[in-house]
């Protein structure tokens, strides 16, 4: 299984802020859009990632007034990504090892999507339950 196979099912939507947005535009995306992260873009290039993680750190360092800063005072710079043909399981393992819930999916330079673990989750559980129907059905015709 792909991450080509999941961006398949789930869409290509990608939601991105420009480093130049307010910190608390930036949070009202998520909010309306019921996201975790949003990639930080300029001319369709990933500056960085901003996810709940890092507001909730910043804001616990730096108070409210935060809020009023530039995303790029905020955000992850250092964005791992990964391919479309890249298997479910040496991502799960990038997430894992790196400690992060978000990865952008990137082709030829240019980003086709966002991989969440919730996308990961949600796909394993659909193909186990795929399995799992197959089993009944060879079973019930044995």
């Amino acid at each position: 299984m792909t991450v080509r196979a999941i961006l398949d099912s789930k869409g290509h939507q990608i939601q991105s802020v420009q480093p130049d947005a307010k910190l608390s535009a930036a949070i009202k995306l998520l909010g309306e859009k019921k996201i975790g992260a949003v990639l930080v873009m300029e001319r369709g290039r990933i500056e960085g990632i901003l996810s709940e993680r890092d507001i909730v750190r910043v804001l616990g360092e730096r108070g409210a007034a935060v809020l009023d800063e530039p995303v790029s005072a905020v955000m992850t710079r250092k964005v791992i990504s990964c391919k479309p043909s890249d298997t479910v399981g040496a991502i799960m393992e990038m997430m894992t090892s790196g400690k992060f819930r978000h990865l952008p999916v990137v082709d030829d330079s240019r980003v086709v999507g966002l991989i969440s673990i919730g996308d990961i989750v949600k796909w394993r559980v659909r193909e186990y339950e795929n399995e799992q129907e197959a089993l009944r059905d060879y079973i019930k015709t044995a």
